[in-house]
């Protein structure tokens, strides 16, 4: 397969290219020729106005239901929904059913999605089950192809369990996925707990719930001498715990979801059961002190939180409704939305470079020679969402009918070429 990409911006720190204007040759799923203008034959030609390419993009942080759950989303269409979002890369939670928490289920994951666009990564389960209750067999699950630890949806509450977990990964530099959440605060709580959650009649859940995690990791993290990642901070106190952390030398690092950065509390006012999600979406003064910290560099990456559900899981009472929307197709364009003002370059920064660092994955630079793992996206392409276009299985997506600036176009992993 012979692919010539036409006049396309590079954005790639690493690339000899970085902010140029260049033709790109790909065969057999390697970059054999960068260059002002190429001419050579080729079975597929992109040649797209305002087209920009950057290495692979990573999702820290989704769900694709599989197995157990493929009703509400599997490998296949989870992958599918994950390459027109321009990621070439998704680590997959263990909430799924048998839980990955051993060796067989990571190496099911590993198998099955050999064949797939998108590089599919298990993410292993901390506890048996997601229970919280006994560590799982992570050292046989890294071996086995898992590229970090985490309970999903469910925070480890037990510090005791926690600590030794970070003590566990250590011996072959592993790292831990944490949703902070403590759940003994107002378990019962819909959405953020302020004005709107008191005028909407919906009990209310303090952002306090999720700071407290955050401060008592941070601490096990620094005396456990390990790496804990923080995903979904929506509170700016989080963000300011994880900044001093960071300066006293814990090996911490967080992302926010695109959610967090395009809605507030406010947007609940619909009762729209799309915007019930974990964390909740906090107030409109939160929200911007989140921007801001993405601006400033705080934030280390970004993570859809992709979570499918079925129909019969969302159109019902606030109440009841399972929390979480699908994310990866929206991604991009959520968040160059919500803040114009970021360069290509920097969410490519968010998006593909600092997560293949934190998480050890292979760097994907387009340079010659390199195996080609290319996000495609046009930053300023207007676009709206219909359900139609969705290759998710689920619809949950509070965006249909958006608009939204900045459009991924596809990517290119290896032979695999997926355009929108």
């Amino acid at each position: 397969m012979k692919i010539l990409i036409k006049q396309a911006v590079i954005i790639d720190p690493s690339s000899p290219f970085n902010g140029g204007l260049a033709d790109i040759f790909i065969e057999h799923g390697v970059i054999r020729q960068i260059a002002p203008s190429i001419s050579t034959e080729a079975d597929q030609i992109i040649d797209q106005p305002g087209l920009h390419v950057s290495p692979g993009w990573v999702d820290p942080f989704a769900h694709f239901a599989d197995p157990g759950y493929e009703f509400k989303e599997t490998l296949e269409t989870g992958a599918a929904a994950a390459a027109s979002g321009g990621f070439t890369d998704v680590f997959v939670i263990p909430n799924t059913n048998p839980v990955l928490h051993n060796k067989a289920a990571v190496e099911y994951i590993v198998q099955k999605s050999t064949a797939l666009p998108v590089r599919v990564h298990p993410t292993g389960a901390i506890t048996r089950n997601t229970e919280g209750k006994e560590l799982a067999e992570m050292y046989d699950m890294k071996s086995s192809g898992a590229i970090a630890f985490s309970d999903g949806t469910h925070a480890v509450q037990s510090a005791g369990l926690l600590v030794k977990a970070l003590q566990y990964i250590k011996a072959f530099d592993g790292i831990i996925i944490q949703l902070p959440d403590d759940k003994s605060i107002n378990p019962h709580g819909l959405m953020h707990e302020g004005i709107i959650s008191t005028q909407l009649g919906l009990p209310g859940l303090p952002a306090m719930a999720e700071e407290l995690i955050v401060a008592r990791d941070i601490k096990l993290t620094r005396y456990a001498d390990s790496r804990l990642h923080f995903t979904g901070i929506s509170s700016p106190k989080s963000i300011e715990y994880i900044r001093r952390g960071k300066e006293s030398g814990a090996s911490i690092s967080c992302s926010v979801t695109p959610h967090h950065l395009f809605f507030c509390d406010e947007d609940l006012q619909g009762y729209d059961t799309n915007l019930k999600v974990n964390p909740p979406l906090r107030d409109q003064a939160a929200r911007t002190a989140l921007r801001e910290a993405v601006r400033n560099g705080w934030v280390d990456c970004i993570a859809s939180h992709h979570l499918p559900h079925e129909y019969d899981s969302k159109v019902m009472e606030f109440e009841y409704a399972k929390p979480g929307m699908i994310g990866l197709e929206t991604a991009f364009g959520a968040i160059s939305t919500a803040m114009p003002d970021m360069t290509p370059a920097q969410w490519v920064q968010l998006l593909a470079i600092n997560p293949r660092k934190l998480f050890g994955l292979p760097s994907a630079s387009i340079a010659e020679g390199e195996a080609a793992c290319i996000t495609l996206f046009e930053p300023t392409k207007k676009w709206t969402v219909l359900e139609k276009d969705i290759r998710s299985k689920s619809k949950n997506t509070p965006f249909t009918g958006k608009e939204l600036t900045g459009k991924p176009l596809g990517i290119i992993r290896g032979n695999h070429i997926v355009l929108n």
